[in-house]
């Protein structure tokens, strides 16, 4: 008898009580997301699952602990989060979450795709399967996300196939690139087909999407939109048969938006994401955990919300053994002291206790290393400060970027702004900053250069190789010698953050793999960051807003209005690069 048939006979057995169980979590107040109640009962595991969920107290174990009535939930599932975001690896993100109650997340790693191809993939699949926590891998739609930019990688439908069969890859990833399904492409059409004729999940990517687009989506077998930023956007999706994941991450935090759609009759396609959310807000406010907590402040009923971020989600990615306390499926659970603060106490992975009052029990393996294949991603042209220059040869008139702090969607205005002998100049009064965005992968030379209204920062310059998605320098300015000084550190220290005043370093965060994750642990990592945060006080006194992820997410040209790629200004909305002079 094999070693899975021996272990299913196992668990049939402890399940008739014939066998003796492995643990037994008695007396708890457990969480029924199939018919929105709450039971008191024992909880009885064998070979990492749930055999019985028991209000007899006739099964016995080899171990167990008294829940005394506290309430236990499945562990929660992240429908959508980019790791990579985190600025850590695989591992070490897994480390920080699973003390939050987040057994399972569903990963896209379309931004070290976008560095290092293939190998970026495999690498974060490698690390992934390092960890304790199920971390599920979609492959990567668009790399590059349109064919107006410059990635380090180009891939194909053959390219992705070869992945398909790996251990944890559940799907294709966010179609970002929705013109060229609704026009019919043929490298994009033959990446859905390659998923729909392995009956995978596909995600999608319905930024600003008008519901007949929607319906080009779905006929493309796409099933999911994460960029839901209203209400009635989610009820069109629903509507049309999609999923709505509610995002609440760093930047983009709409989930006080979207969830009015949800009610008792649709709350079945509805589930929580986190997208992209940076590591020092992990650490503090955890992520699904958090989009509960939020969900229960805003009104929704606690189960319903508890529904959301574990049966749904394991239902909408075919993870049927998840997402549920009950007999036949994984033993991920957790302890919460209430439902207001639904902070756990103690965490359980497949039947084991892994986590207690937020810190993990048990660490295995060494998180600091740096995997030489991905690292040496930054190489830049030689600059200069007049590779900065902005020439209006008009009156100042200029098509703007403006940013709208907490959201990853710009505005496209037409501003008059200022002009020294011919060339636009920064103005911290009215806040017309100059942003540029250098190719970094190839030192081709592209460099992109626009104005951006909404950052507000007083002086000096801060740069990022985060910069989503084909991960370009960004760099965003009140003065060119700064803005070139920290194009210069980032390359030195190969990718990373930088903030620059007067020709000096404020503060650095670097980030060698593939210039988007550090190699040190997490809390070393936490602590540079915040070094970081504290920094761009400095230069921007009255700092209410996420602004290095929104930073990070000016340069990408599926997201409306306006952004700005390593080839020029592009206008979201017409699909095409525009004049900085308007």
């Amino acid at each position: 008898m094999n070693i899975r048939v021996e272990q299913l006979k196992e668990r049939i057995l402890a399940s008739q009580g014939k066998e003796q169980a492995d643990f037994i979590l008695r007396n708890a107040k457990i969480a029924d997301v199939f018919s929105l109640e709450w039971k008191l009962a024992d909880i009885v595991v064998t070979n990492g699952h749930i055999v019985a969920v028991d209000t007899t107290g006739a099964f016995i174990a080899k171990a167990e602990q008294d829940a005394e009535g506290k309430y236990v939930v499945p562990g929660l599932i992240d429908a959508h989060i980019h790791i990579e975001s985190s600025m850590v690896t695989p591992l070490a993100f897994s480390r920080i979450l699973l003390p939050h109650g987040v057994t399972t997340v569903i990963t896209d790693p379309h931004e070290i795709a976008n560095v290092s191809g293939a190998d970026g993939i495999q690498f974060m699949i490698d690390d992934s399967l390092k960890s304790e926590m199920d971390i599920h891998i979609m492959l990567p739609s668009s790399v590059p996300a349109t064919p107006f930019e410059h990635a380090g990688a180009v891939l194909k439908a053959k390219e992705l196939q070869p992945f398909l069969t790996k251990e944890k890859v559940l799907g294709l990833a966010e179609v970002m690139d929705f013109p060229a399904v609704l026009s019919g492409d043929s490298d994009m059409l033959d990446k859905i087909a390659m998923a729909l004729e392995a009956n995978v999940p596909i995600d999608g990517h319905g930024a600003g999407l008008k519901p007949n687009q929607i319906t080009g989506y779905r006929v493309a077998g796409i099933h999911t939109d994460h960029e839901c930023i209203t209400a009635e956007e989610a009820l069109d999706r629903v509507a049309q048969g999609m999923y709505v994941l509610v995002r609440e991450g760093s930047a983009a935090k709409n989930l006080r938006d979207v969830l009015p759609a949800v009610n008792t009759q649709n709350a079945r396609r509805f589930m929580f994401c986190t997208d992209d959310k940076h590591l020092d807000e992990l650490i503090e406010e955890g992520s699904i955990d958090h989009a509960i907590r939020l969900a229960i402040k805003e009104g929704m009923e606690p189960l319903q919300a508890i529904q959301l971020a574990t049966l749904n989600a394991a239902e909408c990615y075919k993870l049927y053994n998840k997402g549920a306390i009950a007999p036949g499926f994984i033993a991920d659970f957790f302890m919460i002291d209430s439902l207001e603060s639904f902070r756990a106490i103690f965490v359980w992975k497949n039947g084991l206790k892994i986590a207690e009052d937020n810190k993990m029990l048990k660490v295995n393996a060494s998180e600091d290393y740096l995997p030489q294949h991905i690292a040496n991603t930054v190489s830049l042209p030689t600059l200069s400060v007049a590779d900065f220059s902005i020439p209006l040869t008009n009156d100042g008139t200029a098509n703007v970027i403006e940013i709208m702090p907490n959201q990853i969607t710009t505005r496209k205005k037409v501003l008059k702004v200022p002009v020294i002998e011919g060339f636009f100049t920064p103005c911290t009064e009215h806040d017309l900053l100059k942003l540029a965005v250098i190719e970094r992968h190839q030192a081709s030379g592209n460099i992109g250069l626009g104005i951006v209204h909404g950052f507000g920062i007083k002086m000096g310059a801060i740069a990022t190789t985060i910069a989503h998605d084909s991960h370009n320098m960004v760099v965003l300015g009140t003065n060119d010698e700064d803005m070139l000084a920290a194009c210069k550190h980032l390359e030195s220290i190969q990718g990373g953050v930088v903030i620059i005043n007067d020709g000096k370093v404020l503060a650095s965060l670097s980030l060698p793999i593939a210039g988007l994750m550090s190699d040190k642990p997490a809390t070393q990592t936490a602590k540079e960051l915040k070094i970081l945060h504290e920094s761009l006080i400095s230069i921007h006194p009255n700092l209410d807003f996420h602004l290095l992820l929104t930073l990070s997410f000016v340069s990408l040209p599926v997201i409306p209005e306006l952004k700005l790629t390593d080839t020029g200004l592009f206008d979201v909305v017409a699909y095409k690069h525009i004049p900085i002079q308007a």
